[in-house]
């Protein structure tokens, strides 16, 4: 990250939070913003695309506490108005160039102490301290942590696989080595800014600096964009990481290593992963166990029977259903749930539904039998309702 890109980029504003968000905040705004921009659910849409790039960059700055400082530290030097030690008639930055008290602006390379600065140091040898490595007798630092988020299917969350996880941020692009042009050409100087990617005027005294319109403050044209990465030189990260069977909804998998690489030999921080399970049809799960509604008659309910049920796994296996069996009963089929981590599977309830045919479906002979069996059998099941609140009364 520059110090351009720290100056010029609001990332709180890109992820919709106040500048003092806390991280949980940060999170679950780039998670709710990441769900409804990402690449999958808005195919061919450049703009959802870009957008997605910008959160995904603004959250991997605001998610790191050392780099979220110094991003906060530059800002603020910038943003404070008065960096010139005067109580009025500082330098602060404002949409089109640094503003001095009020009245013309700044050069931004001018105030950095890049190209075309005066004799003054300028602020550069400033942010070197702020932002640049520490000094090579500092010791190893360990990378940041990287979240993700990835979703499988439910028979999948069951036996375990491999699976691909896109992560926040982007990488250099490896078809155009990063120069957002297609392979065989190259980008070209801006002819308007001469690669500066600013633009200066006089005005009143002042140097009044703005992005360059032409190449929109990059300092090149690129004429003929790469395909893979259409010209922005970077393209999304991936990871190939191992669910493990049994991973439940919500689920945090932490994979050791393989977030933000070290510096100065320091270790590379952990990748954390959020999976969501897509829901099932006919099953569904409570905790190691799974559940299923099997749909019993009435005959078989009142005489018992041996129904088939469906196995997520495989064929179905038979369960027998007692007689008198009523609806919202609950069989358990021991061992045939989700898979306990190496320590055998939970079990398979079944919740028995008694169905009731519907008149239409009843023939002449079986609505006489019905009422045959309601004189042979007299009975009133809300007896006992009746008589209990009678006795509260």
């Amino acid at each position: 990250m520059s110090v351009r890109d720290m100056v010029e980029k609001d990332y709180y504003a890109a992820l919709g939070v106040p500048k003092d968000a806390s991280a949980t905040d940060i999170k679950k705004a780039y998670r709710r913003l990441a769900l409804e921009l990402h690449p999958d659910k808005n195919p061919d849409d450049p703009k959802a695309e870009a957008r997605f790039k910008e959160i995904s960059e603004a959250y991997d700055v605001l998610s790191d506490e050392t780099r979220r400082r110094e991003y906060d530290e530059a800002r603020a030097l910038f943003t404070a108005g008065n960096t010139s030690g005067h109580p009025a008639g500082g330098y602060g930055y404002q949409p089109g160039g640094f503003r001095s008290g009020g009245s013309g602006a700044f050069n931004l390379d001018d105030l950095l102490g890049g190209a075309g600065a005066g004799p003054g140091p300028g602020l550069g040898g400033l942010f070197d301290n702020l932002f640049q490595r520490p000094p090579t007798g500092r010791g190893p630092r360990r990378g940041g942590d990287i979240a993700a988020e990835v979703t499988i299917p439910f028979e999948k969350a069951l036996t375990g696989l491999e699976a691909t996880v896109r992560l926040p941020g982007a990488a250099t692009c490896v078809t155009c080595a990063g120069c957002g042009a297609r392979p065989g050409t190259t980008p070209r100087t801006c002819p308007t800014c001469r690669g500066l990617g600013v633009v200066s005027r006089s005005q009143g005294g002042f140097a009044l600096s703005e992005p360059c319109r032409d190449c929109i403050g990059k300092g090149t044209i690129i004429d003929s964009p790469c395909p893979s990465c259409l010209g922005t030189g970077r393209r999304e990260r991936e990871q190939r990481i191992r669910i493990p069977p049994g991973v439940a909804d919500g689920q945090r998998l932490r994979v050791r290593g393989r977030g933000s690489p070290g510096e100065r030999g320091g270790q590379s921080g952990d990748l954390e992963v959020t999976v969501h399970v897509l829901a099932h049809p006919v099953f569904g799960r409570e905790g190691h166990n799974l559940t299923i509604t099997l749909p019993v008659t009435f005959t078989e309910a009142a005489l018992g029977a041996s129904v088939k049920v469906p196995t997520i796994d495989g064929a179905p296996l038979t369960v027998k259903v007692p007689s008198g069996t009523s609806s919202g009963r609950r069989l358990r089929v021991r061992g045939r749930g989700v898979p306990r981590g190496g320590n055998g599977h939970g079990d398979l309830i079944v919740t028995v539904e008694v169905t009731v045919p519907r008149p239409a479906d009843l023939s002449p002979k079986a609505r006489t039998a019905l009422q045959e069996f309601a004189h042979a059998h007299p009975e009133d099941p809300r007896t006992s309702l009746m008589a209990q609140m009678e006795g509260r009364l």
